[in-house]
């Protein structure tokens, strides 16, 4: 009688029966393999590890002093129809917060404070923002930061484009003037 309640097992159940804890081990350690990477990014994100790539220090700008940095030393990233972007974090210094009311980047001069640019956000000691690349930009190009003050009035200091970004410059020439 115990014969005939048996079930023949195939192939694959017994495969499966066999190596189904040997499968489960490698689908934990997978993952395991990108967990550096994950971590540098966390820790990038964070600010453990600095601002970024390509730090410029000490940007003066009237009574206020500026870090900038790009979030990563690669090409700016394309977001569709709105064109390519590349991030960039930015910090105040400790004891010049007073007077802020925010912080734009933009490549090229702006021409009023409704024209300055992205405006950068998170906290004054670690800010970020993600600047449209224009395609046509040339690349001896600056790029400006505006700071606007509770006073109303705008300050602004120009950074080159090739010191703030090699990896940008070298994507610029890279695409020859596309339009």
């Amino acid at each position: 009688m115990s014969q005939a309640n048996s079930v023949p097992q195939g192939g694959f159940k017994q495969w499966w029966l066999k190596w189904r804890f040997h499968l489960n081990i490698l689908l934990i350690l997978i993952p395991l393999g990108f967990m550096p990477k994950y971590f540098a990014d966390a820790s990038l994100l964070r600010g453990d590890s600095g601002l970024g790539a390509n730090v410029i220090r000490d940007i003066q700008i009237d009574r206020w002093s500026l870090d900038l940095a790009e979030l990563r030393d690669e090409a700016p990233r394309a977001d569709g129809p709105a064109g390519d972007f590349k991030a960039f974090n930015a910090a105040l210094c400790k004891t010049c917060t007073e007077g802020v009311k925010a912080i734009y980047l933009r490549v090229g001069k702006p021409r009023s404070l409704r024209a300055a640019g992205t405006i950068f956000f998170g906290s004054q000691h670690r800010m970020s923002t993600n600047l449209p690349i224009p395609p046509r930009t040339r690349a001896d190009a600056d790029l400006w930061v505006t700071i606007e003050g509770w006073d109303g009035k705008m300050y602004q200091a120009s950074v080159p484009l090739a010191k703030a970004s090699p990896a940008t410059v070298a994507w610029l020439e890279k695409q020859g003037g596309k339009k």
